[in-house]
């Protein structure tokens, strides 16, 4: 008899031999459940293949951290990433930081105004070599002049507290009374003013009893208008005789990119202005908490998500860098060598230079970081150079800088020295290369040319580490 081929799948799945109608509702339904469960095994299976996708997904991206002490230039060079890879975002956000831009001017003119009355005896008095106390005759017309100024000023200055409280409440931040409003990361996108559409400056009507517009909120033709009529005083006593002596005695000091605004007062104070992308690089104001900035950069044939880190420098805000350590890829950390002669406003005592040198022998020692790739930028180096040109010498704040010649070769290299060696005795890795730039972020060809050498070395070895290479 020839051979039957049988199914084997429909041989093990065939009835019993003589199989009851109560076994068959028994089988059946063992083999629905059965059927439920392997589904939901598919499905958990699926969801955990998903998972390991985003995850996988997640660890391609590079992460990048902005490190270093507060006005280290963090925020600055944050800028020129976004200026190199989405400059069409950046144009999005012109407008919104021309408050920004008027802030810092007014803080300029209070700054200069507390310092004419901190130092009235002196900057007034007349030649006192041969104990001639007198006030001579100059001297009594400059003091007539700046107190005409501050009543002129009077008007504009009457903005400050509500334009910082303005911009703080935009960005959910909080306004401080000596560093100007602290917004939080997005403040760019909320509604700043009064006036929705604000294009044309005679479009406004302006009512000198409500200037700062509906429920508290600054009417922007107002403030433009401020500023339009005081740009005249503004220079008046900007270039006044006595601000330039109190300058030059270093009795009035502003932050490095605030005289660059006073410098620039007529351009801004026009009734069209718009901020450059210079004015935009050379802006202060503060953020809270981490921001991220999301770039997509091609490394050969894939799309890599470089996100970029900027946290707070001040020192009640270094806490937050932690729970960013164990999964960076690289950090550039900015050490302001510009500050060898300044210190930390939240302690006196400690200069600038020896907190940045302190904080980067941190990073160097933390065993989270151990396998991230390390670039030092030593910044601010046109503002050293201003600085030795006009004569402050490096030995009268860092006692070991000597008797070396007061160049800026020389301190320079003094200060990688100090930095390559925290790097190389603190290292929790002595393997661990130091990348070592020096640098000026708001010079962007300079900068964006450097951008593009950290982000080669930084993709190589990312490139190792994947094994895409």
């Amino acid at each position: 008899m020839p051979a039957v081929d049988i199914d084997p799948l429909s041989f093990a799945i065939r009835p019993p031999p003589g199989e009851t109608e109560q076994a068959r509702q028994q089988r059946l339904q063992g083999e629905t459940d059965a059927k439920l469960r392997s589904n939901r095994i598919d499905d958990l299976l699926r969801a955990e293949r998903e998972a390991l996708k985003r995850k996988r997904g997640t660890e391609a991206d590079v992460k990048l951290l902005l490190l270093g002490q507060a006005e280290s230039g963090k925020s600055t060079l944050q800028k020129q990433f976004q200026l190199l890879y989405t400059p069409e975002k950046l144009e999005t956000e012109r407008a919104s930081w021309k408050p920004v831009v008027y802030i810092n001017v007014l803080y300029s003119i209070r700054h200069i105004l507390d310092a004419l009355d901190e130092e009235e005896d002196n900057a007034y008095m007349s030649d006192k070599s041969n104990g001639d106390y007198r006030r001579s005759q100059k001297a009594e017309l400059y003091q007539r002049q700046i107190y005409n100024l501050k009543l002129r000023l009077a008007p504009l200055l009457s903005i400050e507290e509500s334009l910082a409280q303005t911009l703080a409440s935009a960005g959910h931040g909080l306004a401080s009374a000596s560093r100007g409003p602290l917004v939080r990361t997005g403040w760019q996108s909320r509604r700043m003013y009064s006036n929705d559409d604000f294009d044309e400056f005679d479009a406004q009507i302006i009512d000198d009893r409500d200037p700062y517009g509906q429920a508290g909120v600054i009417n922007e033709a107002m403030m433009v208008h401020l500023f339009s009529e005081s740009a005249e005083h503004v220079q008046e006593l900007w270039y006044h005789p006595i601000v330039r002596t109190l300058i030059k005695r270093r009795k009035i000091r502003l932050e490095d990119s605030r005289e660059f605004f006073l410098n620039e007062i007529a351009r801004i104070s026009s009734p069209h202005y718009l901020p450059s992308t210079d004015d935009i690089l050379r802006c202060r104001l503060q953020t809270l908490g981490v921001a991220e900035y999301v770039f997509p950069i091609n490394v050969g044939r894939k799309t890599v998500q470089w996100k970029l880190y900027d946290v707070g420098g001040s020192r009640g805000q270094r806490h937050a860098w932690v729970p960013f350590f164990e999964d960076a890829n690289a950090i550039i950390f900015l050490a302001p060598i510009s500050a060898f002669d300044q210190y930390l406003e939240e302690d006196f005592k400690i200069n600038r230079i020896d907190d940045s040198l302190q904080t980067f022998t941190s990073i160097c020692a933390n065993q989270l970081l151990k396998n991230v790739h390390l670039v030092l930028f030593l910044n601010k180096i046109d503002i050293l150079q201003h600085k030795l040109n006009v004569g402050i010498k490096v030995r009268k704040y860092i006692t070991s800088f000597g008797n070396r010649p007061n160049e800026f070769h020389e301190v320079s290299e003094y200060f990688r020295a100090h930095f390559c060696q925290a790097h190389r005795k603190n290292s929790v890795d002595h393997k661990r290369a130091l990348y070592v730039h020096m640098t000026s972020v708001v010079d962007t060809r300079t900068t964006q040319d450097i951008i593009t050498n950290v982000r080669d070395s930084i993709f190589r070895g990312y490139l190792k580490d994947t094994s895409l290479v």
